[in-house]
């Protein structure tokens, strides 16, 4: 299992938020560079990262602080955030991006989203974000009408590199993951699931390696990492090799 780093972009600087707003973001660093370079001394073997302008404007916004990051790290990066068509997909996997991340054209746009997964093998997630249940899109501004149970069954045959799922309400809030609801996401569709959203101790990366053995291929923290609540090393020691704390 894999332990991603996650780095949120907001004005260029590395932020994290509490349950999506960003009328509550928590600035950690000025250097998203030198942070994503921080996060590879010490072991990552991939770095999550997410352009929050860009999710809620629908276009890439932090490109300058995506690029210099791309520039510092040689571990592969997955990106999220304002990716909403074919150009900016294209654009970000040349520019070295590993894999993009799709989520409000996940629900507004399956064509596109099949289209991507079939020109880019292996280079395509999904990122599925609910709140009680149903997907939010535009930065998690609204929410839709779908599941994310129904929505990753309708990408099962797509050939998604992975699926990455959050429950809002946990996502900075430090009170744990909903490793239940990502469990049975992970046992209704075949596509590699990540966890997102709450892990906010080595104590919860124990129990999510208990609970998941190898039904999910990563785990993804933020605010637990930037408080020292998380160490990188050692999470990535534990998730990889299967130890408990």
């Amino acid at each position: 299992m894999i332990f991603f780093p996650a780095i949120d972009l907001k004005d260029g600087q590395c932020v994290r938020l509490l349950r999506g707003d960003m009328a509550q973001a928590t600035i950690f660093n000025d250097d998203p560079a030198a942070q994503a370079a921080g996060f590879a001394r010490n072991g990552s073997e991939w770095l999550h990262l997410v352009d929050l302008n860009g999710a809620f404007e629908g276009r890439p916004v932090n490109a300058v602080a995506v690029e210099g990051i791309l520039a510092a790290i040689s571990i592969p990066v997955e990106l999220g955030g304002g990716i909403r068509d074919r150009k900016t997909i294209d654009i970000w996997l040349e520019k070295g991006v590993a894999r993009v991340i799709l989520g409000t054209v996940a629900v507004r746009d399956p064509a596109l989203v099949r289209e991507a997964c079939r020109d880019h093998p292996g280079r395509i997630a999904l990122g599925i974000d609910a709140r009680d249940g149903r997907v939010a899109v535009e930065g998690w501004a609204e929410t839709s009408e779908i599941t994310a149970l129904d929505l990753a069954r309708r990408y099962q045959d797509a050939g998604a590199a992975a699926l990455i799922y959050t429950d809002i309400s946990r996502d900075g809030a430090m009170q744990g993951p909903n490793i239940e609801a990502t469990l049975g996401l992970a046992d209704a569709v075949d596509i590699p699931v990540i966890l997102s959203g709450g892990v906010s101790s080595m104590d919860d990366l124990s129990a999510i390696k208990h609970a998941a053995g190898d039904r999910l291929e990563g785990v993804i923290s933020g605010r637990a990492v930037y408080d020292g609540r998380i160490d990188v090393a050692e999470a990535v020691a534990l998730l990889k090799a299967g130890q408990t704390c």
